[in-house]
């Protein structure tokens, strides 16, 4: 069985990415929150609610009924799965407008200045161009 550190742990890691999550959406128009931004329709709102779903969906059939598992795994898989779609978040929104981080206050380009990014951005191009003979 989960130790009470351990559980606490969890819990604080499952809020804090729940934040940046819901964060990914703060400032944005009901158009760009909703609109499909991959080949596939995955919007910023679409992975809010499949990450809520799917918390709500797990957690009320776990703690619904008896469950052979220990709570910590459970924690887990929603911590887990939570933060896969915190991931596609963080991609859909610097498309959007170029915020990146988990909130406002911790935004890596804020941290490191535009010319850091824009200088990191063309190293990668150069070496991607210089790896495809056929860019050449």
């Amino acid at each position: 069985m989960i130790d009470g550190f351990a559980k606490e742990y969890l819990h604080g890691d499952l809020r804090w990415i729940r934040e940046s999550l819901a964060w990914k959406l703060d400032g944005l128009s009901e158009y760009d929150i909703r609109r499909p931004l991959t080949s596939t329709g995955t919007s910023l709102l679409g992975l809010v609610k499949h990450s809520a779903a799917w918390e709500a969906r797990y957690f009320g059939e776990v703690f619904g009924r008896p469950f052979p598992e220990p709570l910590f795994n459970i924690l887990v898989h929603i911590l887990t799965g939570t933060n896969r779609p915190a991931g596609h978040a963080d991609i859909l929104r610097e498309q959007l407008d170029g915020a990146v981080g988990t909130d406002a206050q911790s935004s890596a380009l804020a941290e490191y200045g535009a010319a850091y990014w824009e200088n990191h951005c063309a190293k990668i191009e150069q070496a991607a161009r210089a790896a495809d003979p056929a860019s050449a």
